[in-house]
């Protein structure tokens, strides 16, 4: 998944705003010549409808996009949907504040779900509930585990469209050549015998981890705790069930099987090892299944996909984006947008993103679906995060939660480069700075 960070706004995309005109009709005592001109008129095409759609992220995942949007456009002849490639969900998310401080937003976008309260309290997104009440969506067609971030106080402000949880990726012929079990480490303990055995000093390490809110929430829950209070007033993962998973990550580090890099570009240097098969195991988004499935074809190893280990219990956080159409469009761009939500989280085209990419499907109907079950049978690792859905949880959606997921990745990153910050020292400090904000 894709982290929130504060960064400087974006300049704004110059979005070109078309209306439909109707041809006069002809009146009685005109000539000929003039008849036949407003006949004309009167039969030409009704102009289009133009929209923009915003997304985030390139490779197959910018493909879907981009094959989304011809198909819909090919598939009616009322509207015009303009794709448009926004980088990171957090340089999206600054572009988006930009154009409607300009006046200007584009009237669909991927909105990061831990972003969507964040959105729909500065009434910069519309509550999408009278649209499906309009056409009777039935929302109990949604994945439940996936709606969690879709509401803000009762109201609709996004749909899921794709959407993720963080897997465990392995080097299942590393995995045999050590004499382990291909399919990965069950829980904690397991997961630091394995990332012992693999090890090869000077050659390999188990595993590759940035550190990363995302991995840190799945952890927490992973040992019984929550990020936030319910009443959003307390930094919840300031107690044991947040500590241990800090404990785990140092012990980890100290003892030589996990590379723990703290720099920007992090991510990436974890994708590179488990490339180069420097590392043999990867947590990633599932978002990155097909990506991955390639990288270990080219590089000549079996790939696979596990839950991530347990300690207490499984548990993960979803990740990913829902489609948000902007608040105070005119009638007839609300309708066009509402047209191509519908149509973009619809079951056919939540099959078709699920397979191109790996997200997970959004709706029972694809998952049961008999083209669904014929990937599975035939590709079982696009299987296991739709199987992990049973232990995910939302993700924060409080204003001030992308300054609390900084001072906590920040905290560990400390922690990971200064043994004298120990994991009960980071974690109050995180807790303490974190309640400042929840109580100001």
């Amino acid at each position: 998944m894709k982290k929130l960070a504060t960064i400087a706004l974006a300049s704004s995309l110059v979005l070109s705003m078309t209306a439909c005109s109707a041809g006069s009709k002809q009146t009685a005592g005109t000539d000929a010549s003039a008849g036949h001109s407003n006949a004309a008129a009167t039969t030409a095409p009704k102009k289009k409808i133009e929209i923009n759609y915003w997304y985030s992220w390139g490779d197959k995942i910018g493909e879907n996009n981009e094959n989304l949007v011809k198909k819909f456009n090919e598939s009616q002849e009322e509207i015009v949907v303009k794709a448009n490639f926004q980088g990171t969900y957090d340089e999206q998310h600054a572009k988006a504040q930009a154009a409607f401080a300009a006046g200007n937003p584009p009237e669909v976008w991927q909105n990061e779900i831990a972003s969507i309260g964040v959105f729909a309290k500065a009434g910069m997104t519309e509550d999408l509930t009278p649209f499906v009440k309009k056409d009777q969506v039935d929302m109990n067609d949604f994945i439940p585990g996936l709606m969690g971030n879709s509401y803000v106080d009762g109201k609709l402000h996004g749909l899921p469209y794709l959407r993720s949880t963080p897997l465990l990726y392995l080097n299942r012929t590393l995995l045999k050549e050590a004499g382990l079990d291909p399919n990965g480490p069950k829980n904690w303990k397991e997961f630091e015998e394995y990332a012992k055995k693999i090890t090869v000093p000077d050659k390999r390490v188990g595993i590759t981890m940035p550190v990363d809110i995302w991995y840190y929430e799945a952890f927490v829950a992973q040992s019984g705790g929550k990020m936030i209070s319910e009443d959003g007033k307390k930094a919840e993962f300031n107690s044991e069930a947040g500590i241990e998973p800090v404990k785990f990550l140092l012990k980890l580090k100290e003892s030589g099987v996990a590379k723990i890099p703290t720099t920007d570009d992090a991510g990436n240097v974890a994708k590179l090892d488990f490339q180069n098969q420097r590392s043999a195991m990867l947590f990633s988004s599932t978002a990155d299944l097909t990506k991955q499935m390639q990288v270990a074809k080219d590089a000549g190893f079996e790939l696979g996909t596990s839950f991530m280990p347990a300690n207490k219990s499984y548990g993960v956080p979803t990740g990913g984006a829902n489609l948000v159409m902007s608040a105070k469009l005119s009638k007839e761009k609300q309708e066009a947008a509402w047209k191509f939500i519908k149509w973009m989280t619809a079951k056919e085209q939540t099959i078709y993103a699920s397979s191109f990419t790996g997200y997970l499907p959004s709706r029972v109907s694809a998952v049961n679906s008999d083209e669904m079950k014929k990937l599975y049978a035939e590709k079982p690792l696009f299987k296991v995060a739709v199987d992990q859905l049973e232990y995910a949880r939302p993700r924060p959606m409080l204003k001030v939660y992308p300054e609390i997921a900084k001072i906590v990745k920040d905290q560990i990153a400390l922690a990971v480069t200064d043994p004298s910050n120990t994991a009960e020292k980071t974690i109050a400090e995180a807790g303490t700075k974190a309640d400042k904000l929840l109580n100001k």
